[in-house]
């Protein structure tokens, strides 16, 4: 489901949150009054899991990506992340609050504290576990190419010299720089992976690579991209969480895991939202 330059959003626009009662938000510049309550946590704290206990809050950098974070037709802020991050959050004692990010930029707005966490069916790419402290898989994904069903296709090497597009910074965007075919096609980068379907559907674009949790979601019959098809998957993934460098809050995340488990909360969640737990 997704890698790292500069520029932080501004703009503030409240979202609701569905079941599990958090708040989101499309804002990465705190008030200054959360953001003198943050540095008065982190010049107290030992840790940077005590950081984020003593604001009270995890702040989740995600982007709009069904089934993981979005909005859905009831105007409810859900997902398999948010209600995962959600429990989470409740064992941890701290309330979830839900920061619409640029992806290409997740890492430096993670070092700046704008937020605390990258949450958003993140794939556990060499790099990210590089520059982050991340928690172990918890769900399984593929990188896919989809295309127009009316479009012959038997193999990457039919889109050579083709439009291909795919999510700045994704796994996607990995899986075309990796590819030999794909390396020879005509990149196009899209800011989300929603807006990579729009180019396909349009016939602006051949092909599309993105995470297969999001194509199964949002393309086929009874979808918006009925006419579009999965044709191909390019290499297997795993999913995790991104802390910032050297915190201990993965560790404690991935103790939540265990007990969520434990207690088929996350068998269940997955069951919702037609996902696959990582082993």
């Amino acid at each position: 489901m997704k890698r790292l330059v500069s520029a932080f959003l501004a703009g503030a626009m409240a979202l609701s949150l569905a079941a599990c009662g958090g708040a989101a938000s499309t804002s990465t510049v705190a008030s200054s009054a959360s953001a003198s309550g943050s540095a008065a946590a982190s010049e107290t704290a030992a840790s940077d899991l005590d950081y984020i206990k003593e604001k009270g809050k995890m702040v989740i950098g995600y982007t709009v990506y069904e089934p993981m974070n979005y909005t859905d037709a009831d105007g409810n802020f859900t997902g398999f992340d948010t209600e995962l991050a959600t429990a989470v959050c409740e064992k941890l004692g701290v309330e979830p609050e839900f920061v619409e990010i640029n992806w290409d930029t997740k890492v430096v707005e993670l070092d700046a504290k704008s937020i605390d966490c990258i949450w958003n069916g993140m794939t556990l790419t060499d790099d990210i576990m590089a520059n982050t402290a991340t928690t172990k898989a918890y769900a399984k994904n593929a990188q896919v190419v989809v295309v127009k069903d009316d479009t012959d296709y038997s193999s990457t090497a039919d889109l050579v010299g083709k439009t291909v597009v795919a999510e700045a910074g994704s796994a996607g965007e990995a899986a075309i720089e990796g590819d030999e075919n794909l390396a020879q096609a005509d990149y196009v980068s899209k800011s989300v992976q929603t807006d990579c379907l729009m180019e396909v559907a349009a016939g602006t674009a051949d092909a599309a690579v993105l995470d297969l949790t999001l194509a199964n979601a949002m393309i086929g019959e009874g979808t918006d991209y009925a006419s579009l098809k999965i044709v191909d998957e390019l290499n297997a993934e795993e999913y995790g969480v991104a802390f910032r460098k050297g915190s201990d809050t993965a560790a404690a995340v991935d103790a939540a895991f265990d007990e969520l488990k434990a207690d088929g909360t996350m068998q269940a969640l997955a069951d919702k939202y037609d996902l696959a737990l990582a082993d």
